[in-house]
């Protein structure tokens, strides 16, 4: 299907991930003026009085960037019940009109009903099949599709799966998110038959990215077999970087049960997933540097279109 409006004018059919810790207004406007859209959190913004400075910021710079129409930006807003800024951070995010809205682990219903009257689109991150439906029936714009080989919270389906059945019930937006690293892997996602990609890994080993030295670094040297699906340290499962797991102490291999509190008190006090334990997805042997976003982005574009130019053949 043709993109939403809003987005038909990218430089690729790209949205950049919403990445806990690592994605600032920097990254955003970054990603924006590449021409793909940047996402953060809410919650990277530690006030509400500080996501409202955020937003200014973003809009003001993304309004003054001086270069081609910028590609809309967007919040990421998490709808667990457990969530105690989720009505506060909705306020915000309508008041200031944010074009893009993703939401997780929750019921989107209540977001589109506050979105869709100022003309924003409304993504869903889903895992499986069932939390397809139950989106899908909320009206949503589009499904991102977590597959197997993702980043952070991953599902476990494989995308030969997942997307072919979700597009049996779903004809709205579909975004393939699962090891999507270079510009070969957005045009093999369409030819499978989606609209656009979710890239959050690859963003992260950028010089714009909210990550430390040593992650990035770590990014440019593991690959897929450093990474373990573990539900130990953020209570749900998740793609993990091994070698960040030992630098605290911990054998990867040898960890407790689930229950991060242990891990944080009886085991290593300093450790805190996300912050001291890093996330990455399978594409992660495809990252060699770590360059600035326009580089990223310049460089998956020529990748794109050669993909498309070979396949036309």
């Amino acid at each position: 299907m043709s993109l939403p409006g809003p987005l038909q004018n990218l430089t690729l059919p790209v949205i950049a991930a919403p990445l806990f810790i690592v994605s600032g207004p920097e990254l955003v406007i970054a990603e924006c003026t590449a021409g793909v859209v940047g996402t953060f959190p809410s919650l990277n913004a530690r006030t509400p009085d500080e996501l409202r400075a955020w937003l200014v910021r973003i809009e003001n710079e993304l309004n003054c960037c001086g270069v081609r129409k910028p590609a809309p930006y967007g919040v990421n807003l998490v709808c667990h019940r457990t969530n105690q800024r989720l009505a506060v951070d909705t306020d915000i995010v309508v008041k200031h009109r944010v074009p893009v809205v993703i939401t997780s682990a929750g019921d989107p219903t209540p977001i589109v009903d506050r979105v869709r009257p100022y003309g924003g689109l409304v993504f869903s991150d889903v895992t499986d099949l069932k939390w397809a439906r139950r989106a899908a029936a909320a009206d949503i714009d589009g499904l991102i599709l977590v597959c197997g080989g993702a980043g952070g919270h991953a599902g476990v389906m494989n995308p030969f799966a997942l997307l072919p059945q979700v597009r049996e019930f779903y004809q709205g937006t579909v975004i393939l998110a699962g090891a999507i690293s270079d510009g070969r892997a957005i045009r093999a996602a369409e030819v499978l038959g989606a609209d656009m990609v979710y890239i959050g890994t690859r963003f992260i080993a950028t010089a714009e990215a909210n990550a430390s030295a040593r992650y990035k670094d770590m990014l440019i040297e593991s690959e897929a077999t450093d990474l373990i699906y573990t539900d130990v340290f953020s209570g749900i499962h998740a793609n993990m970087l091994r070698p960040s797991i030992r630098q605290f102490g911990l054998d990867p291999d040898n960890l407790p049960p689930k229950n991060a509190l242990n891990i944080s008190k009886e085991l290593n006090p300093e450790v805190r997933a996300w912050r001291d334990v890093w996330s990455a997805g399978q594409g992660v042997g495809s990252i060699h540097d770590a360059p600035t976003v326009a580089e990223l982005v310049s460089r998956m574009r020529a990748e794109y279109e050669d993909a498309t130019r070979v396949q036309a053949f």
